[in-house]
């Protein structure tokens, strides 16, 4: 039989016009087998509509729990998604199925082929009674309004926060909002209030994150990212590097880094390492041995950077010593 890549039976909700707003996968398949590829074997590559009985064998064999459900009207539908390889994103539902999988921990960020996802999600109103498109918002204000109701509207945006479809074991989130569906965020991690995780980035956990992880951006096990600090990613002049921070690293607070780094690295609060800057490498004794290029720098370990305090060079000492974080603070059972 052949193999698929992904598999999700998802709950599409769309606008009066007939157009997908978004779509939830209560338990995404990353390359399905047994029972669940015979269950699916039959349907079309891609995304498919399928009645509540069409869905029954598929949802019993995915364990989803959504096949049952009954609609009061046209704007909510069961839909198919069978990603037979890793492909550009076709559709809507491809792009929430992708994003499913990655925040449910069956795929890592940057593993996962998202050319398309722009394209293919809708910028949508996300209110307190779920997505409006664009343009029926004003119509859903004035209703509530007319009924003595207040219609919330948290975001325009083509991403949901993540905990409205996914809420992954093991961790603390304290703002919601600031977590996009398609983030990664791995076992024993506390993302506190400042914090936030775009989609396709992650802190594989554990780890304590108080700024801010751009999209494409990892977080190795153990590592801290200060209040306020930032990554730069590939979407926002970090160009086609992929950073990431290894295990047991330490971005102090309003610091950041646009260069990737290897395990056991600190950056000093209040400063911020981009790829053309310039770095005194400085031996045990404090004596500058070579002035390089942050770049080349990347992705090494036992890195310690530090400002000058006498001439404000920047400057690059090894530093043998790993962060521990608190244990403590990365229990959530």
């Amino acid at each position: 039989m052949t193999e698929i890549f992904a598999f999700g039976l998802g709950l599409a909700r769309y606008s009066a016009r007939g157009a997908m707003l978004d779509c939830f996968f209560p338990q995404p398949v990353l390359q399905p087998r047994g029972e669940v590829l015979q269950a699916i074997a039959e349907l079309p590559a891609g995304t498919s509509n399928i009645n509540a009985d069409q869905a029954q064998a598929i949802d019993q064999a995915v364990g989803g729990g959504i096949a049952g459900t009954t609609f009061a009207d046209a704007t909510r539908k069961l839909v198919a998604v069978r990603l037979d390889t890793d492909a550009a994103i076709a559709d809507t539902a491809e792009a929430y199925l992708k994003l499913h999988l990655l925040s449910h921990r069956l795929c890592l960020p940057n593993s996962l082929n998202l050319d398309g996802i722009f394209a293919h999600l809708p910028n949508v109103a996300w209110t307190s009674v779920g997505p409006i498109a664009i343009e029926e918002l004003p119509e859903a204000i004035t209703k509530a309004h007319l009924n003595h109701q207040q219609l919330e509207v948290f975001a325009v945006d083509k991403f949901p926060k993540m905990v409205n479809y996914v809420v992954p074991t093991g961790v603390r989130i304290a703002d919601a909002s600031r977590i996009r569906l398609g983030a990664y965020l791995g076992d024993g991690t506390t993302v506190m209030h400042e914090g936030f995780v775009n989609f396709n980035a992650g802190a594989l956990g554990p780890n304590m994150v108080e700024g801010r992880i751009s999209q494409g951006v990892t977080l190795g096990s153990g590592s801290d990212l200060g209040g306020s600090a930032s990554t730069m990613g590939t979407l926002s002049g970090g160009g086609n590097i992929n950073i990431s921070i290894g295990e047991n690293c330490l971005i102090g607070a309003n610091a950041g880094t646009g260069i990737p780094l290897g395990d056991r690295c600190t950056i000093e609060a209040g400063l911020y390492i981009t790829a053309g800057m310039g770095i005194s490498l400085v031996d045990e004794f404090g004596e500058v041995m070579s002035t390089v290029k942050a770049r080349e720098l990347a992705g090494k370990s036992d890195m310690l950077f530090i400002r000058d305090s006498q001439n404000g060079n920047i400057v690059c000492r090894t530093n043998r010593k790993a962060i521990e974080l608190n244990d403590q603070l990365h229990q959530h059972n």
